[in-house]
Parts: C-alpha cells; sequence; structure tokens
C-alpha cells in the first residue's frame, strides 16, 4: 500500500509539474522606439501586409512587424485617434478628430490620398466593415457615426448613436456592435439599412471602452472603466453573462482565438490575461506587468505579439517625457 501510495504521489507531482511547465506567459521581448511627440490612442495591426500603426499626435508611425522596425510616418494632420486599413484596394483611413475628417493613404507609399471632411465632430475609433464593404468612423462629440466609402473617399451615410461612442467591432455579417461609454450600453448596428437596431443595458459595467468578439462563440467581450470589469456578452441576446474583475483605467481589449486568450490593456501598468475554457467560464491566468498609461493595445495573431503604446511620464504627474514614445513588446513563452 505505501508503495502504491507512493506512487500516485510521485505522478500528481509529475502532472502538476508538466502542466506548470506547459503553461504560457506573456513576457517582455523588446521595446521599439517610435518618433515624434504628442498625445497617443489606438494602435491598428494589419496582419495581412503584417504592418502596425500607432496613432501619435498629429501622425501615424508605421512599423514593419517582420523586422519590427519603424519605417514611415503618416503626418500632416490636426490631432489623429483610429486607424483602419482596406486591403483590397490598398489604402488606409485615419481619423483626424480635429480636422472633423477621416484622412485616406496609400498603404504601400504612406502617401495621404485625399482628405475626407465629415459632417460630425471628434471622429475617433474607426473600422473597415467587410460585409457593406464601408468605412465606419465614430464621432464621440456629436454622438453619431460617419459612414465614408472607401473607393469613392466620401461620406455617404451618418448613423445616430444617442449615446457616446467608444471602441467597435464588425461581426463581418452586416453588424457592428459599439460601445457607448456615457451610456453604459450596448449598441449593434445594421450596416445594410444604417440603423441602430438594438441597444444592450451592460450593467454592472460602467464606462465600456473597448470591446472585442470571439465570433465562433457569439461572445463580446466589452472592458468597463468605472467598475473595473470585464463582461462577457452573449452577441445575440445581449445579456450579460459575467463580469470579471480587471485593473484601472482600462480602454482596449483583444480576443486570442487561436490560444482561447482574452487581454486588457489598463492603465494602471497592468494587462489582465483570462483563458476561455469554453463560452461562459474563464479563469484569470495573468496579470501582466506594463506600464502606466499603457492602455491601448494590439496583437499581431501570426506571433501572437502584444504591441503597446506608451510614452514616459515624470514619476507621479500626467506629464510626458520628450522623446520617450515606443512600442512594448510582448512574446507568448
Amino acid at each position: 500500500m505505501k508503495r502504491i501510495l507512493l506512487f500516485l504521489s510521485c505522478s500528481a507531482a509529475l502532472l502538476l509539474n508538466a502542466l506548470t511547465l506547459s503553461a504560457q506567459n506573456y513576457v517582455l521581448d523588446k521595446t521599439i522606439a517610435l518618433p515624434g511627440n504628442g498625445g497617443y490612442d489606438y494602435v491598428f495591426i494589419d496582419q495581412l501586409n503584417h504592418r502596425l500603426y500607432a496613432s501619435h499626435g498629429t501622425a501615424v508611425n508605421v512599423v514593419d512587424l517582420h523586422t519590427e522596425k519603424v519605417i514611415g510616418t503618416i503626418s500632416g494632420m490636426k490631432g489623429v485617434h483610429g486607424i483602419a486599413v482596406v486591403n483590397d484596394l490598398n489604402r488606409g483611413f485615419i481619423t483626424d478628430g480635429k480636422a472633423n475628417a477621416v484622412v485616406a493613404f496609400d498603404i504601400n507609399t504612406l502617401k495621404i490620398i485625399k482628405t475626407i471632411p465629415i459632417t460630425g465632430n471628434g471622429p475617433d475609433g474607426i473600422i473597415y466593415d467587410p460585409s457593406s464593404k464601408k468605412i465606419f468612423a465614430f464621432e464621440g462629440d456629436s454622438n453619431s457615426a460617419a459612414v465614408v466609402d472607401p473607393q469613392e473617399l466620401k461620406q455617404t451615410g451618418s448613423i445616430a448613436l444617442d449615446g457616446g461612442p467608444e471602441f467597435a467591432v464588425a461581426d463581418g455579417n452586416g453588424l457592428i456592435y459599439n460601445n457607448l461609454e456615457d451610456k453604459s450600453s450596448l449598441n449593434v448596428i445594421d450596416t445594410k439599412t444604417l440603423r441602430v437596431i438594438h441597444n444592450y443595458p451592460l450593467a454592472p459595467c460602467g464606462g465600456p471602452t473597448g470591446i472585442a468578439m470571439d465570433k465562433d462563440n457569439q461572445r463580446l467581450f466589452t472592458v468597463c472603466r468605472q467598475n473595473k470589469g470585464m463582461s462577457v456578452i452573449d452577441s445575440q441576446t445581449g445579456k450579460v453573462m459575467q463580469t470579471l474583475p480587471i485593473g484601472t483605467g482600462v480602454d482596449a481589449v483583444v480576443y486570442d482565438a487561436a490560444n482561447k486568450l482574452i487581454i486588457a490593456s489598463n492603465g494602471d501598468g497592468t494587462a489582465t490575461i483570462f483563458k476561455q475554457n469554453s463560452a461562459d467560464s474563464y479563469e484569470l491566468v495573468q496579470t501582466l506587468k506594463t506600464q502606466f498609461k499603457a492602455k491601448t493595445m494590439a496583437i499581431d495573431y501570426s506571433t501572437h505579439k502584444l504591441y503597446f503604446p506608451v510614452a514616459d511620464f515624470q514619476t507621479g504627474t500626467k506629464t510626458q517625457i520628450p522623446d520617450t514614445f515606443k512600442l512594448l513588446v510582448y512574446t507568448l513563452k
């Protein structure tokens, strides 16, 4: 009996050790210095061409993810926020919030093609919807979204949102899910009729910002500042299935379908990482240490690396130290 117990004990220890060794965590890989000064917001990865675009004051810095080197800057704007790319047209689009415009550029040359004036104020987040083949720019100061034809390079519509929009995600089948930060609710937009067809309350979520989607399981992940939580939402019904604790000052969230990971980037210098065991089962697997004000991020789905834009700040203040803008790069090991 003692030998059996010893064998079972040793087997259990070996299994636990194997599970521990197989667990993956994100670790800091490198930093990539980016030129210029000013505020920063969204970071976007063109997965097809392996390029990263980081909004930065009046410009967008462009990084080749094969070499992880800066290859150019798109400049001459007044106050940039979001970036979207339409690969079929070799065009990118930038929201210039202070100019009330969407700026179109050539993704090969990085030259500006046209500055498109829009009717609303304060364009911020921006996405491309492959179903309608339209660009949607979310106007935080006018509670609306401008619809832009990426081929004709002109505004073709506008959508009243009845609240201040934040991040949005398209399901690829004609629906866009868009957080309303001031209403703590979620809009569902039909991209064919250009109308809000549903609005779902997100309680206990307060102040939703980032949003990501698990299309296979029809789940949305919305991160919220006021209650410091990530809500898991059934995209078909709008029901909040559960809310999980995260860090403070959250802005963005991404979903890695291959590794079943959901990562929320928090302004407090952490990223909260959950493992998805099933559509409605999640566990905290890592609280990644990043840097103060590293509140947005993007994931490269081919390498699973995370990229956080951030600058250094004077201790205890919100004052940036000049010439410190960079990307923090984390790899999964």
